[in-house]
């Protein structure tokens, strides 16, 4: 390639010094006029909209920022304006409080409502303070926004590329289902990261030279949910091989104050923004927020009457399982309602729930059945209802959920399906502070219409939805039995029969973790659990007995025991939070639990009957029962040997006389074939003078040219001497017979030679 062209090289040059004044301006600028730390922008008064912005005329000093209202208004470089003019003019309050503040370098520990406008109130600082920088390929990792769940990390990506579009840092996004190979190959190139944490942590331990020494900002949306104990282990190794002089940005819908959370992070001196700490309400004002008593078997048929009178509608649909959502989405599918469908659960491929994000957030009406996966930080624009079918774990939740519609300036509705023995949960959203305008309403029974006969229909039509019919219906009540909140979850409530048949199932599947039988209720938890796929359920004390699982010897132990296992075995069904470390009853007479792997082994019942033996005799008749053990004597138990002897003679002689048959006919056999042979010699030889002469001496002229044409043969002594002098003697005829053949052949010639 040639040379750059001088015009070329003139335009990078004014480029790069345009770049090196407008950073040198936007430090003066941000350094001069930055708010007091402990201060609330939003009490500031807004400048103007026509006021001047950045150096006043005649230099004497900068516009304020401090609680200016329009993006244009803040001290951020051109090419970030540029990228936020196509979508944003005017900031929400939570980027009014946060972006003075976090623009100056200070740590932030921010909470806002959902659908406030989080994600810019730490993208902007992110962009802002590598560009300020002069931050290069060559410097490698410059800023790392960490994200509870894939979902989140991709939206993340895209708000990031839209704004920082004519920016020349470079990004990546780390999370898992994704080739981890060709992350590999470019994750030392990247300047800002998107990922989870679990991705991540794989990077640290396992790609080479992947360093995150010159780290300048760490972020974490959804902060609540990152420091929690579910993901406690890989958030502590990360800040472990983070550097400590940084920038830290921590965002979420609720706020923590934690000593332990805040010193794990290394806030230094953060500034607490909470946009809405005095708002009447937990949830956007512009939600209007229902919930109706409905009973557990009755909910599909609620769903599907919801669904059939909302068509036009964009509807959030929450359940509490993936398998669950499997389910109503298959078989509303084949039920064919006349609106979209779709699914997003953690079971999905990365690719499919990002395509179905994309296909639900484009679409104009459209049904999404999603689990607690799409309940935090997902922005679908435009969503106008959010249905609740199952029952959140906490407050927390619920306004997670209620928080994917009535975004930033938009209206939405939500309605939550509460069965009877979960009205404790409506009482703690109207008692909690702040207050959650919730409204309790009767639903209309003679509008509803029942989807419980066609969904059997569907699965007599599709065996194979019958599995996934049980899983929906075992996962579901196992969720309800790991819940903490036994005053709203009780699994002892549940009419579990009635739920069977809404799901179209014929016969109520056996569920191993519950047990009828138990001691302290109509049912209690059982050790051994295969997700209810086996039809056998016993009692507990049968099982402990039978499976030798568990050996503990004070009640306390073994209740700790089967909760431990019951949520090893949950299958990340739903998003349940670990608890917390709790510490045993101090007994010198409690025994830890001990897992003993043994094998299963059948239990003999004794009260089983016995099967009984029938035997009978010889002309077909039934012995009696102690006859049937008896031994039969016949009197013949001593062997004659003098009879076997005779009788082995006999066979010998019969044996001798058959030998003698068969060689008699074997050599009538050879005899047969020389003849044949001897008439074909006489007809290949086409003369008669070889008939000349006594037959023996013509038989003897044939078996010399016989002898002539084959090989001499070998004769192989078996220990027999007849054998032996059989063999000379055919050894001698063959000479003689040579002999006679060669005088024959002189006669001839000295015949011919006189004639």
């Amino acid at each position: 390639m040639g040379r750059p062209k001088p015009r070329q090289v003139s335009s990078r040059k004014q480029r790069r010094l345009h770049e090196t004044e407008e950073i040198k301006l936007l430090d003066e600028w941000i350094h001069a006029m930055k708010p007091s730390s402990g201060t609330s922008p939003l009490a500031v008064p807004p400048p103007p909209p026509s006021a001047p912005v950045g150096c006043l005329p005649g230099g004497e000093g900068f516009s304020p920022y401090n609680g200016c209202k329009l993006f244009s208004q803040l001290p951020i470089s051109q090419k970030t304006k540029d990228g936020l003019k196509v979508k944003y003019k005017e900031m929400s309050d939570i980027q009014r409080a946060s972006l003075p503040h976090s623009l100056c370098g200070r740590d932030i520990l921010g909470a806002a409502k959902t659908g406030s406008g989080k994600t810019l109130a730490f993208i902007i600082p992110v962009i802002e303070k590598l560009y300020r920088l002069r931050w290069g390929p060559e410097d490698g990792v410059g800023a790392i926004v960490i994200s509870p769940t894939k979902d989140l990390a991709v939206q993340l990506f895209e708000e990031l590329k839209r704004v920082g579009k004519y920016h020349t840092l470079s990004a990546g996004i780390l999370v898992g289902g994704r080739d981890v190979k060709s992350e590999k190959e470019r994750v030392n190139s990247l300047n800002i990261i998107i990922c989870t944490p679990g991705r991540l942590l794989q990077h640290m331990n396992e790609t080479p030279n992947f360093d995150c020494s010159q780290l300048q900002i760490l972020v974490l949306d959804e902060a609540d949910r990152i420091l929690d104990h579910g993901f406690r282990a890989e958030v502590d190794a990360i800040l472990g091989e983070l550097p400590r002089v940084r920038q830290t940005l921590l965002f979420s819908a609720t706020q923590t104050k934690s000593v332990k959370d805040l010193a794990r992070v290394s806030l230094s001196n953060p500034e607490y923004i909470s946009v809405h700490a005095e708002a009447v309400t937990a949830t956007p004002e512009r939600l209007k927020q229902l919930a109706m008593v409905v009973p557990l078997d009755q909910k599909l048929d609620m769903l599907w009457s919801f669904i059939r009178k909302h068509i036009k509608s964009k509807i959030l649909v929450f359940l509490t399982t993936c398998k669950q959502v499997k389910f109503v989405f298959e078989t509303f599918s084949k039920l064919r309602p006349g609106v979209p469908l779709k699914h997003l659960h953690g079971g999905m491929s990365q690719t499919r729930r990002i395509l179905t994000c994309m296909m639900f957030a484009e679409a104009q009406a459209s049904v999404l059945f999603c689990t607690d996966v799409a309940s935090r930080g997902l922005d679908f624009p435009s969503v106008d209802w959010v249905v609740q079918v199952d029952c959140p774990e906490d407050i927390e939740t619920y306004i997670h959920r209620v928080g994917r519609t009535a975004r930033f300036t938009n209206e939405g509705r939500s309605i939550l399906f509460l069965s009877p023995s979960e009205m404790k949960m409506l009482e703690k959203l109207q008692g909690t502070e702040p207050k959650i305008p919730i409204k309790s309403i009767k639903p209309n029974n003679d509008k509803l219409e029942q989807v419980s006969h066609r969904l059997a229909s569907v699965l007599v039509q599709y065996p194979d939805m019958q599995h996934t019919a049980k899983r929906a219906f075992v996962t579901y009540l196992k969720s309800i039995k790991t819940k903490k909140d036994k005053e709203v979850f009780d699994v002892t409530k549940l009419p579990l029969e009635d739920y069977a048949k809404s799901l179209g199932l014929p016969v109520t599947p056996k569920l191993r973790f519950l047990n009828q039988n138990g001691k302290k209720g109509p049912f209690s938890v059982s050790v051994d659990d295969d997700m209810g796929e086996d039809d056998n359920d016993h009692d507990s004390s049968d099982r402990e007995s039978e499976d030798d699982v568990l050996v503990a010897k004070e009640s306390d132990s073994t209740k700790i025991k089967q909760k431990v296992n019951l949520l090893e075995d949950f299958e990340d069904d739903i998003l349940v939070p670990k608890e917390s470390e709790r510490k045993l009853p101090e007994n010198k007479d409690t025994e830890l639990p001990t897992r003993i792997t043994t094998k299963k082994k059948l239990k003999i019942n004794p009260l089983r009957p016995a099967g009984t033996r029938v035997k009978f005799d010889d002309d077909l008749n039934v012995l009696p029962p102690l006859a049937t053990i008896a031994e039969i004597d016949t009197g013949e138990t001593v062997l004659d040997r003098s009879k076997v002897a005779e009788r082995y003679m006999k066979l010998r002689e019969e044996m001798k006389e058959q030998d003698k048959e068969d060689k008699i006919l074997q050599r009538q056999m050879r005899r047969e074939k020389r003849k044949k042979q001897k008439m074909k010699l006489k007809k290949w030889r086409g003369d008669g003078e070889d008939a000349v002469g006594s037959d023996e001496d013509q038989s003897d002229v044939d078996d010399a040219e016989k002898a002539a044409s084959k090989r001499s043969k070998i004769y192989f002594n078996n220990g027999s001497d007849d054998d032996g002098e059989k063999a000379k003697k055919n050894v001698l005829d063959a000479d003689r017979i040579n002999l006679a053949e060669q005088e024959a052949l002189a006669l001839k010639l000295l015949s011919s030679m006189h004639s």
